[in-house]
C-alpha cells in the first residue's frame, strides 16, 4: 500500500497565510498539516508516500516522502494533479489524501480494509463541525447520498440537510483496476475539460458511467483547513480539550 498527497494548489482562501509557504505547511496544534498526514499514514504502515507539488514546490522536500510535480498547477484542478501520480496508481493500491485535511489513523485503517476498487470515506458527524465553521452550513455543504455502502450522489448544491448523509473528506483509495477505470473516462475528455475537473466532478462522472464507488463511514476525528477562521476554531477546540482533559468529536489526534 502506498499513499499520494495532493499538495499542488496554493489555497487562496487562506489569504496571506500561504504567501510564503504551501498550504500543507500551515501549522495546527503544534505540527504542519503535512506532518499530521504523514503521522497517520505511517501509523498504518504506509511508508512510501508521494507528495504531488506545485505552488512553492521547493519547500516540499524531505526524506519522509518522494516528490512529484504538477508544473501546470496554476491552470489546472486537482484531478490533473492526481494524474501526475499515474505511474504509482497503475501499479499499486494507493491511499489518496487532500493536503488540507488532518485525520486520525483509524480512518486510514478503514480505507485499507475496505473492499472495492474506488473507495472514499465520509463523516457522519459532519453537521456539528460545519455549524461551527459556517454561519449557514448549507452554504458550503454538498449532496452526499449512499445506499448499503455504495455512493449514489455527490457534489451537487444541497438544498436541505436531508440530502447529505455525510461529508466527503478528501480521503480515497484506488486499486490499479480502479485507476484504469478512471483513466478510461479521463481519456474521453478534452484537455480543457480535464484541466477544469475537480475531484467531486470526477466522482459524479464515474457514477454517471455506472462505475461502482464504495463508501466507508467514519464519525468525526478529522478536520478540513480552508481558512484562517478554521485554524482559530480548531486551535481553540484543541486548547479546551487539553486544558480540561475533555473530548471533542473532531479531535484527530491520539489513539485509533
Amino acid at each position: 500500500m502506498k499513499a499520494i498527497i495532493l499538495a499542488a494548489g496554493r489555497g487562496s482562501r487562506m489569504q496571506g497565510m500561504t504567501d510564503d509557504k504551501p498550504k500543507c505547511l500551515t501549522r495546527l496544534a503544534g505540527k504542519t498539516l503535512l506532518d499530521w498526514q504523514l503521522l497517520a499514514l505511517n501509523a498504518m504502515g504506509i511508508d512510501h508516500i508521494a507528495v504531488v507539488r506545485g505552488y512553492l514546490a521547493e519547500q516540499l522536500q524531505s526524506k519522509r516522502f518522494s516528490s512529484l510535480d504538477n508544473p501546470r498547477w496554476p491552470e489546472t484542478n486537482m484531478v490533473v494533479t492526481l494524474t501526475c501520480a499515474s505511474a504509482l496508481l497503475l501499479n499499486n493500491t494507493c491511499i489518496v489524501s487532500y493536503a488540507d485535511i488532518v485525520y486520525n489513523a483509524s480512518h486510514i485503517e478503514k480505507l485499507i480494509l475496505a473492499t472495492g476498487d474506488i473507495v472514499l470515506t465520509y463523516d457522519r458527524l459532519w453537521e456539528s463541525l460545519w455549524q461551527e465553521r459556517f454561519t449557514d452550513p448549507l452554504s458550503d455543504a454538498e449532496t452526499f447520498k449512499e445506499k448499503r455502502g455504495q455512493l449514489l450522489e455527490i457534489g451537487d448544491k444541497a438544498q436541505s440537510m436531508t440530502e447529505i448523509a455525510g461529508q466527503y473528506m478528501g480521503l480515497l483509495k484506488f486499486t490499479p483496476k480502479g485507476w484504469k477505470i478512471v483513466e478510461k473516462q479521463l481519456n474521453k475528455l478534452s484537455q480543457n475539460q480535464l484541466d477544469r475537473l475537480d475531484m467531486t466532478a470526477l466522482l459524479r462522472l464515474l457514477l454517471e458511467q455506472g462505475v461502482a464507488i464504495n463508501v466507508v463511514p467514519v464519525d468525526g476525528k478529522w478536520c478540513e483547513v480552508d481558512s484562517e477562521h478554521d485554524l482559530r476554531l480548531y486551535e481553540k477546540k484543541i486548547s479546551q480539550v487539553d486544558k480540561s482533559d475533555g473530548c471533542w468529536m473532531h479531535d484527530w489526534r491520539g489513539k485509533l
